[in-house]
């Protein structure tokens, strides 16, 4: 089977585009072409994929990236089994094409609650944009086949559809927690806690324990960082490829997600979260509904109050200070992930269902 993957939203490293979905194509002997926006994100095609370079779309700047996707699709149409798109944007690019190979939409969110975190879009066109995303969504929903990375995205649609959940890579063993250094990997904005990291790095500097932030920080969150970096209060290394940016999660004292109470959040499961816990490490969390159900099932971590700096500060000290709970915080948390959230368990399911939409017989 040959499978095109087409995003020009998301950087080509990201993790359930490559790392889990790509690869495990590749693992199951399937031939894929990535599409994605590779020169402008800095990056280079892994060498296990066939990269075709699109421009990045980005803020109001989105148009040239669709163009471009549709250009490919319409040429590679007849040498593909199978096409794959990550972004709403790209179903303009597939839309009204005749003699077109089936065409997937993995859906990675909520697309009209994610309308309220975007600054670029003028609230007064928020209301009709967010009428048009759920058009969009009917739309595809009787056009082509749908895959959910959440089952609470169900009930945006009216027929049941395969959910490929978030999860993660959980190694074979993993490092103990350590005492010194608490870490936050992905996206960095204001509404993901930017400004309560930074405050809880300032509360731990006389503690001598230190903040690591590893992700890709929007426009308005990149000063913030800067000036923080500048004056020494936290290490943050921006965007780092998802196998790289995990070994930093080995050995750290806890993992903070500080998402604030949106909309969007409220029904995801922060990837982030099970990343921390297939580590090995305790999970420090705002309580969005999905993050308290993990972490309290599981006995894996703290939850904190929204937006409370010095209640995310308290809670980092106690765990260091106290290595026995946080070594066993971290133990539950890794057995867990390993047990219930380890990505080759729903890998098979995803690859069987492409290859059952491409006519693919094994």
């Amino acid at each position: 089977m040959h499978v095109l993957v087409m995003t020009v939203v998301h950087n080509p490293e990201d993790a359930r585009i490559l790392h889990r979905q790509i690869r495990a194509l590749v693992d199951a002997g399937h031939e894929v072409t990535y599409a994605a926006s590779f020169t402008a994100h800095g990056v280079v095609p892994r060498p296990w994929v066939n990269g075709v370079d699109l421009p990045r779309a980005s803020q109001r700047r989105r148009m040239a990236g669709v163009l471009a996707a549709r250009r490919l699709f319409r040429r590679m149409r007849d040498k593909v089994d199978l096409v794959l798109i990550h972004d709403p944007e790209l179903l303009f690019a597939v839309w009204g094409v005749r003699n077109r190979p089936p065409v997937v939409w993995d859906v990675h969110e909520d697309t009209p609650a994610t309308l309220s975190l975007k600054p670029w879009l003028p609230a007064p066109l928020r209301p009709p944009v967010r009428f048009l995303a759920r058009m969009l969504e009917g739309t595809a929903e009787r056009h082509m086949h749908l895959l959910l990375a959440e089952t609470a995205y169900a009930g945006r649609f009216k027929h049941a559809h395969l959910i490929v959940p978030n999860e993660t890579w959980v190694p074979d063993s993993v490092t103990p927690p350590g005492d010194d250094r608490v870490v936050y990997l992905g996206w960095l904005s204001r509404a993901r806690g930017v400004l309560e990291a930074v405050e809880v790095a300032k509360l731990l500097q006389p503690y001598r324990v230190a903040v690591e932030l590893i992700g890709y920080a929007d426009p308005q969150s990149r000063p913030v960082l800067n000036q923080a970096v500048t004056e020494g209060l936290l290490e943050w290394r921006d965007f780092m490829p998802n196998d790289e940016a995990l070994k930093r999660l080995d050995g750290a004292l806890a993992g903070l997600s500080l998402l604030h109470d949106e909309p969007n959040y409220r029904h995801s499961m922060p990837t982030k979260i099970v990343e921390y816990m297939a580590h090995g490490i305790p999970v420090i969390t705002t309580p969005s509904p999905r993050a308290v159900e993990l972490v309290e099932r599981y006995d894996s971590g703290v939850v904190v109050p929204w937006e409370d700096p010095k209640a995310v500060a308290q809670a980092v000290l106690t765990l260091r200070d106290d290595v026995r709970e946080r070594r066993a915080q971290g133990a539950r948390g890794y057995a867990a992930a390993r047990a219930n959230h380890h990505w080759p368990n729903s890998a098979k399911r995803f690859v069987a269902q492409l290859e059952s939409w491409a006519g693919v017989k094994r």
